[in-house]
């Protein structure tokens, strides 16, 4: 009987501690909306990065009125989305209860309201980023016609004009950024920053200090992580290609783990021929060329010839799948490093495929074999 009883109050307080939980994640909105016809309602989830809307719950509305409810366990970026109406109405669930009212005779973007102090900052920030970006894209289309028309850079038109819209831009930013900064919400914090006509490199200062104001804020975390992925693929993609190794030049030796984390290097397969191909799961062109490298590997794998796979990807799950999904049959190693792998700076390549054909004794004899010049290639030096 004791046992029972034990066992009840343990069941009962998990359950009262899961209640719980649910409670302090939930938040509502209550809707009143004016010259709208009865229809389904929706809230959803809007994300920083490029995953879609994701819808939350769904509800009637009825003679203007409506009641929606989700679970969040931090602020987010949400959307009251009307059925019958291709926009929606964006808002920050900073308190658990909401109240939205609207006129659909009047949707802009002074008229939606949702009463709380994080969305009465977003609508202000809204309405005056609205107006700089309409100047701006003034500014903007004007050196855009001029352009067209064939106007010189050196014009004094297009210079006045580049001067305008260069001093617009960074009053936007200035404004964005700022407003960023002194924003209490962390949602509308970045929702603000990542809103400023900015290069990803002019947001890397703005998103560290959120991460710092806020920093245990998933959104905010992912975002500012995402963001340094782009910054450093982009500045691996524009850098210069003279830095590239030379063909005539010995290989530099690579040494990382292989599929099982064993370290396994180039100079082990020293004495064949080996096509050291620099791919990656992720990188759709790779795999569009991995076709025509398992044709050659099977072509001249008898003929002292083999491939050693070297994948900037950063998840081991992802690598193991292409590798098995491509049949992709020859050592592969990875230290998982995505484009900070030692192998970008060791061989001087910013873009993948690349590749380099190494000769029995490390020397590099060709490099970008792609399509048939691939086989081409190992048809005249494996004769």
């Amino acid at each position: 009987m004791i046992k029972r009883i034990l066992l009840s109050t343990l069941v009962a307080g998990l359950l009262f501690s899961c209640n719980n939980a649910a409670n302090e994640n939930k938040f509502s909105v209550t809707g009143n909306v004016k010259n709208a016809a009865d229809q389904k309602v929706y809230l959803e989830e809007l994300f920083f990065n490029k995953k879609d809307p994701e819808v939350l719950d769904t509800a009637e509305l009825k003679e203007g009125k409506f009641t929606l409810t989700g679970l969040s366990a931090q602020e987010g970026i949400y959307r009251i989305r009307l059925e019958k109406m291709n926009n929606g109405f964006l808002f920050i669930n900073d308190e658990k209860q909401i109240n939205f009212t609207a006129d659909l005779n009047d949707v802009s973007l002074t008229g939606p309201t949702f009463a709380t102090p994080a969305n009465s900052s977003l609508k202000n920030f809204i309405t005056v980023n609205d107006s700089l970006s309409k100047q701006l894209n003034g500014y903007y289309n004007q050196l855009q016609q001029l352009e067209q028309a064939g106007t010189k850079e050196t014009d004094s038109i297009f210079i006045a004009t580049q001067t305008v819209f260069n001093s617009a831009k960074e009053t936007a930013a200035k404004f964005c950024l700022k407003y960023a900064d002194t924003a209490k919400s962390p949602t509308l914090a970045l929702f603000t920053a990542t809103a400023a006509p900015a290069t990803l490199e002019q947001l890397q200062k703005p998103l560290q200090n959120l991460a710092q104001r806020f920093p245990e804020n998933n959104a905010i975390i992912g975002f500012t992580n995402f963001a340094k992925q782009q910054l450093t693929m982009q500045q691996q993609q524009q850098a210069p290609q003279n830095n590239k190794i030379a063909i005539g030049s010995i290989a530099p030796d690579i040494t990382m783990n292989d599929v099982n984390d064993k370290p396994f290097s180039l100079s082990q397969l020293k004495g064949k021929y080996v096509l050291v191909d620099f791919w990656a799961s992720w990188c759709g062109p790779c795999r569009g060329e991995n076709p025509n490298v398992v044709d050659a590997y099977n072509q001249f794998k008898n003929k002292n010839f083999t491939v050693l796979g070297v994948s900037l990807d950063k998840d081991k799950a992802s690598w193991l799948k292409a590798i098995k999904e491509d049949g992709l049959n020859w050592p592969h190693i990875s230290d998982l490093k995505y484009w900070s792998s030692a192998a970008v700076p060791l061989y001087g390549f910013n873009g993948i495929p690349y590749n380099v054909l190494v000769d029995p004794q490390g020397k590099i004899i060709a490099t970008e074999l792609r399509g048939p010049a691939l086989s081409a290639k190992l048809n005249e030096v494996l004769k």
